[in-house]
């Protein structure tokens, strides 16, 4: 049962199409994987297509030909082919990161970090970071706080810090104001997607040391 979720702010900028790429992998894999926000998400879309159709009928009055001038730009576009879905949703990785990686998680490539937590950084645009991480069983990553924005979210296992417990599905949100130390539960390992606009800030040294080099 997934219990942490986006909030409205998030929600309505996935809606509105003002996040980052990376932000907008994070929640569109969460929508994949609940139903709460996935309708929630919804009433922001049917809203927001209700003010757009309202100013566009108040603001804009199509010149002569323009319906006509677009359908003959639309007709000689090239036709687009939808490509076959490499993933099943029965795996780790739900659509669309399933798809965004090429395949589930024994395609991923790892990179070790230290402690037996791994990564791998997936290409997005400049405005933030997305990767993937690899937490074994009980294992802690790094005491750390954040200058910006957070995004975790859980695909396998779980993992606990100061706040809460965060299952499959879950998403926590960090800003600022949080200072945390994520531990995996034991059984199964943690596997997560987490997304930054910052760099964090770790307060031991061999982190803060490596972090240039892990680009975290």
């Amino acid at each position: 049962m997934i219990t942490h979720h986006l909030s409205d702010k998030l929600l309505m900028a996935y809606s509105a199409g003002s996040l980052p790429e990376a932000f907008n992998l994070a929640v569109a894999t969460h929508i994949a994987l609940c139903d709460e926000c996935r309708a929630r998400l919804a009433s922001f879309d049917a809203v927001g297509g209700a003010i757009l159709e309202q100013a566009q009928d108040e603001a804009f009055a199509l010149q002569d030909g323009a319906l006509a001038a677009t359908l003959a730009r639309i007709k000689a576009m090239p036709p687009v082919t939808k490509p076959t879905p490499r993933h099943a949703q029965t795996g780790v990785l739900p659509e669309p990161l399933a798809g965004y990686i090429g395949g589930d998680v024994e395609t991923i490539r790892w990179r070790n970090i230290g402690g037996g937590v791994r990564q791998a950084i997936l290409p997005t645009s400049k405005a933030a970071t997305a990767r993937m991480l690899y937490i074994p069983a009980g294992v802690a990553v790094p005491d750390h706080g954040h200058n910006g924005l957070e995004m975790t979210l859980v695909l396998q296992g779980a993992f606990a810090d100061e706040t809460a417990r965060f299952g499959r599905g879950d998403i926590e949100i960090a800003d600022e104001d949080l200072d945390h130390q994520p531990i995996a539960e034991p059984g199964e390992d943690c596997i997560c997607l987490a997304v930054t606009d910052a760099p964090l800030k770790f307060r031991a040294i061999l982190p803060r040391l490596a972090q240039p080099f892990l680009r975290i």
